[in-house]
């Protein structure tokens, strides 16, 4: 068996799937539907590179960039957006052409302490926003890091 160490330029990891960003999605469209409003609701992997995404009949049209770059943001730093220092909103959006935010609603997927990708959540509340969004960890198995 080959170990990582007599392979230094790899390194073994976890990546979240397409089916797993199904599952995730599903859950949160459920969730969304138990609450009755509609949302926005994009998944993405650990670089932010978009797995799946649904505008829900009804969701608010610029909710949808919202949600996207919730789920960036969340993946980029491995932690919900709302912990995210509000005074480098400005900057953190200047630098990366607008993408990063710490609106509520995106969330990091971490299996086995690993971050795997995220789950971004636009068109209600903030607090809506989070329902739905945990509710995609939960579909996952994936650790929740909210209070």
């Amino acid at each position: 068996m080959t170990t990582n160490s007599e392979k230094p330029a790899t390194r073994p990891f976890l990546k979240l799937t397409h089916a797993g960003a199904m599952i995730a999605l599903q859950a949160a469209i459920a969730k969304a539907e138990e609450l009755g409003v509609p949302q926005n609701i994009t998944i993405v992997d650990d670089g932010g590179n978009m797995l799946a995404y649904i505008r829900m009949d009804g969701a608010k049209l610029l909710s949808a960039e919202t949600s996207k770059s919730k789920a960036i943001t969340a993946a980029s730093h491995r932690q919900p957006t709302s912990r995210l220092d509000p005074s480098l909103e400005v900057k953190l959006a200047i630098a990366a052409g607008g993408r990063l935010t710490n609106l509520e609603g995106g969330l990091p997927i971490i299996i086995d302490g690993v971050c795997v990708g995220a789950v971004g959540v636009g068109s209600g509340t903030g607090a809506q926003d989070v329902e739905v969004a945990r509710a995609a960890l939960k579909g996952l198995g994936a650790e929740d890091q909210m209070p």
